[in-house]
């Protein structure tokens, strides 16, 4: 454990001085959940207008499916912070790919990653070093950015049913367990893309493909062909895991650290 706390703190230290991993690691998350109050706000605001939707009874089924029957006003709502847990979905994947984007292409630029592979630090260790100390960033940023948002949403006009459905087991399971195992994802991927490419720039620009199956999710929900419920995430989180640790194990076996060093020099 010394060796990987040793790791986590040097990346740390390194990484970020980088603008733009500053950038994303505060400004995104900052966006990600204030966003969501605004346009919560915007619904509350302009309740005299949505005075005049239909009861719940009358609305379209995937509200219905969300709403069970609470008020119309209250069953918008629910839906827009339906769409909203994608947000926050993103949130631990595209954190940690610019940090571990940067891990082992960064440290190369450097001149920092030879002394490095030529201490009796295992492969294991120095992965698990790195995987942290981008996932601890991304996880802590998704779970505060949430946290904020559960405090925020009855300031700003979100009904009780509201509140209820933020805390309910699909949201908790998706804040709390499926955003870290997305973070495994997105940094076992980026760590592969990393140990084999030469530019940093490219490999945070590769490493974000993982992202595409999130963008489909999110097109595949707006579009009404994809509703996120508690057995949704159930299966979401056990594939999850699956991918979890198939692409660690091929990080590690990716990993090569003489041919690295040999076809870096």
């Amino acid at each position: 454990m010394h060796r990987i706390q040793t790791i986590i703190d040097k990346e740390w230290a390194e990484v970020f001085k980088n603008r733009m991993v500053l950038f994303t690691v505060s400004f995104l998350p900052l966006v990600f959940t204030v966003l969501p109050l605004v346009i919560l706000y915007a619904t509350h605001s302009g309740s005299d207008i949505l005075g005049d939707m239909p009861d719940s009874a009358d609305l379209p089924p995937q509200f219905l499916k969300l709403c069970g029957a609470v008020s119309a006003m209250g069953c918008m709502q629910i839906f827009l912070v339906n769409q909203f847990m994608i947000l926050f979905m993103l949130m631990p994947l595209i954190i940690p790919i610019s940090i571990a984007a940067y891990s082992i292409v960064g440290e190369k630029s450097t001149r920092s990653l030879e002394p490095l592979l030529a201490t009796p630090i295992t492969t294991q260790e120095l992965l698990i070093g790195k995987s942290l100390a981008a996932i601890i960033p991304a996880v802590l940023a998704t779970w505060v950015g949430f946290t904020l948002f559960v405090i925020g949403a009855p300031l700003v006009g979100a009904q009780p049913p509201v509140i209820t459905y933020l805390i309910s087991p699909m949201w908790l399971l998706a804040i709390l367990v499926a955003g870290p195992l997305m973070s495994i994802v997105a940094v076992s991927f980026a760590i592969m893309i990393s140990s084999r490419v030469n530019d940093p720039r490219a490999a945070e620009q590769l490493s974000a493909v993982v992202i595409v199956p999130l963008l489909a999710l999110i097109f595949g929900q707006l579009a009404g062909v994809i509703t996120l419920n508690l057995q949704f995430m159930l299966i979401a989180i056990v594939i999850i895991a699956v991918a979890d640790v198939g692409l660690v194990y091929l990080a590690v076996r990716l990993f090569q650290r003489e041919a690295i060093l040999t076809r870096w020099k």
